[in-house]
């Protein structure tokens, strides 16, 4: 009798179980399986596909290497058998190709060479096991029936695989989708709270929206990418927080501030900073928050920037925030225009504005900030604060 190289390697002590119960499956697999028989012998060939059939096995027998690959061409199958040394070719350059174009394809080796080297040379290359004649139909069925259950593991962890890849796809959809809902809100909040900054500072009533419309806009035209937009979107809208700890007396004061006064005033950057910093959420929009009020070339405050050193969200944010100022209503004056605007910003580049911002500021018309203040300050009030796709877009520069 024969021995399989597993058992020549690792002897059981544990005797086969019957055949018959061996090959009862649930899903019927084992007995529909297909099975490509290889050898140029026809009396193997025959007896082997004989004691497969009655089995239950769809047996199909090629006498050559040639025959053997168009069939697989042509037609499914769940094992192959072929014979190590045939007329037409080796049987170890069928497996190789086999294994080249079917890698799951289990492949037992038959032949009537007893060498171990053989035997270990043909699993290298991609052989399930390794039978040698003359073997007992036991033997045979054995093999057969270790090759298919492998063959069925393999189908069985490619399904749960693609099934696992599907509902992992659908948990991190969900989970997407979840994370959107929950910035949603976080959003609907910061905006009803900037909402209550604009009641305690009347002055600057709507200007969070506004800066934060004509920032979302200048971003957009300099090739700001649409996830640091939203969080320079929540940095310009939240630049002012920090006036919630200055007191009522300073922040609504009709006069001039004194010099003691005008520096609690400038401690809005740092406490407005300081409350968001903790929150992951704003920890980046925070860091525009601090430095809103630095210039470019270093004379603001809190920390005295220069250059590059002031976030470029900040830097944008200081166009825009200047743009509102200007044509808006103060006590103490009126409005002036969007060309008195642009004047001034292009008069102070290079002091208190990056010439590049400015740069891109120039080329876009009047009409698209007369459009976004009309959408949230007039009467149609379309504007969203933090939805920056349905924002009216700059022209293509």
């Amino acid at each position: 009798m024969g021995l399989n190289l597993a058992e020549m390697v690792a002897p059981k002590s544990v005797g086969i179980a019957p055949i018959a119960e061996e090959l009862r499956t649930a899903t019927g697999l084992r007995k529909m399986a297909r099975i490509l028989v290889v050898d140029d012998e026809a009396h193997v060939r025959s007896m082997i596909g004989a004691t497969l059939e009655r089995r239950g096995f769809d047996v199909q027998m090629a006498s050559c290497g040639r025959d053997a690959m168009a069939m697989l061409e042509e037609n499914s199958f769940d094992l192959v058998l072929t014979d190590i040394v045939m007329k037409d070719g080796n049987g170890i350059a069928l497996l190789e190709r086999m294994h080249g174009q079917q890698p799951n394809l289990p492949v037992v080796m038959v032949t009537a060479i007893h060498d171990i080297s053989v035997a270990i040379d043909s699993m290298r290359r991609g052989a399930f096991d390794y039978l040698l004649k003359p073997f007992e139909r036991e033997h045979l069925l054995s093999i057969v029936q270790r090759a298919l259950d492998h063959r069925l593991a393999l189908e069985e962890s490619h399904t749960y695989q693609q099934n696992l890849e599907h509902v992992v796809r659908a948990r991190t959809e969900m989970l997407h989708q979840a994370m959107e809902d929950l910035e949603h809100s976080y959003d609907v909040t910061l905006e009803a709270l900037g909402d209550a900054l604009d009641l305690k500072d009347s002055e600057t009533e709507g200007h969070s929206k506004r800066v934060t419309a004509y920032t979302i806009a200048l971003a957009r035209a300099m090739g700001i990418s649409p996830a640091d937009i939203k969080v320079i979107a929540r940095g310009a809208f939240l630049h002012d927080i920090g006036k919630m700890a200055i007191p009522d007396e300073i922040l609504r004061k009709p006069g001039k501030l004194t010099p003691e006064e005008q520096e609690i005033m400038r401690e809005h950057c740092t406490r407005g900073y300081h409350m968001l910093r903790k929150i992951p959420f704003l920890a980046e929009a925070a860091e525009i928050v601090f430095s809103h009020q630095e210039h470019f070339d270093g004379s603001g405050y809190p920390g005295g920037l220069r250059g590059v050193e002031i976030p470029v969200g900040s830097r944008i944010f200081a166009v825009a925030d200047t743009l509102d100022a200007i044509t808006s209503d103060r006590p103490y004056r009126k409005a002036r225009s969007f060309d008195a605007a642009r004047e001034e910003i292009l008069r102070c580049s290079g002091t208190q504005f990056d010439p590049a911002v400015v740069e891109v500021f120039l080329k876009i018309p009047n009409e698209l900030w007369h459009e976004l203040r009309s959408e949230i300050t007039g009467q149609n009030k379309r504007f969203s604060t933090f939805d920056i796709n349905h924002a009216p877009k700059p022209p293509v520069m």
